[in-house]
């Protein structure tokens, strides 16, 4: 079932561990992509100094500060695409960076978006990797994460026991001042769990 709208109304600290295990999923070319959410890190409003949404509301990150459910992709270093869930309420930017998934359907089309690597352990442990293999850019920004008209959305997936996650500081923000800085908001379920997870618990057609 895809989570409804009400799910990703929440502060983006409540809503990434909640994201752990649920599933990713890409309608790309009429192919389902599918991938366990294995990594999440909160960016919650204005005040949070590693937000994109410090600054304001610009046109780079306009889609934070609208309804919550939405995708939020924007491109940083001159090359890579990365994911955000927008969550809270419309008018209060929040959102969670997908960091790392672990796939599960569709590996072929996958493989062939993002053939470096394809398929060994942690292959998609990172937020570039996972919008390279999954196709997503500039085109998705925005999408609706509440229908599957959007072909891209989120649905219920595995219960992740709290003794399996690591939870930290969030990484790549030497910029931001402390509290900010230190404050444990990535949430990350160790690519060796899912595996086991997967494996034991979860017996999926067609994948």
């Amino acid at each position: 079932m895809i989570l409804p709208r009400e799910f990703y109304t929440c502060p983006a600290y409540v809503l990434a561990p909640q994201l752990l295990g649920c599933r990713l999923v890409r309608i790309l070319d009429g192919v389902r992509l599918e991938a366990l959410i294995c990594e999440a890190e909160a960016y919650q409003g204005q005040q949070d100094q590693a937000c994109h949404a410090r600054k304001g509301c610009t046109p780079r990150c306009q889609v934070m500060f609208g309804p919550p459910g939405h995708a939020y992709i924007y491109f940083t270093y001159g090359m890579h695409w990365m994911l955000n869930l927008v969550c809270e309420q419309q008018g209060f930017p929040a959102a969670v960076l997908i960091r790392a998934v672990y796939p599960l359907c569709g590996l072929e089309k996958m493989t062939a978006l993002r053939p470096h690597l394809a398929q060994r352990p942690a292959w998609l442990d990172g937020p570039a990797k996972l919008s390279q293999a999954l196709g997503l850019d500039r085109a998705m920004n925005g999408a609706d994460l509440c229908t599957p008209d959007s072909g891209l959305f989120v649905e219920e997936g595995l219960q992740i026991p709290k003794s399996l996650v690591n939870v930290g500081p969030r990484v790549g923000i030497n910029y931001a001042p402390e509290p900010w800085l230190s404050m444990p908001w990535r949430w990350k379920l160790p690519y060796a769990h899912a595996a086991e997870l997967v494996t034991k618990k979860w017996k999926m057609s067609g994948c």
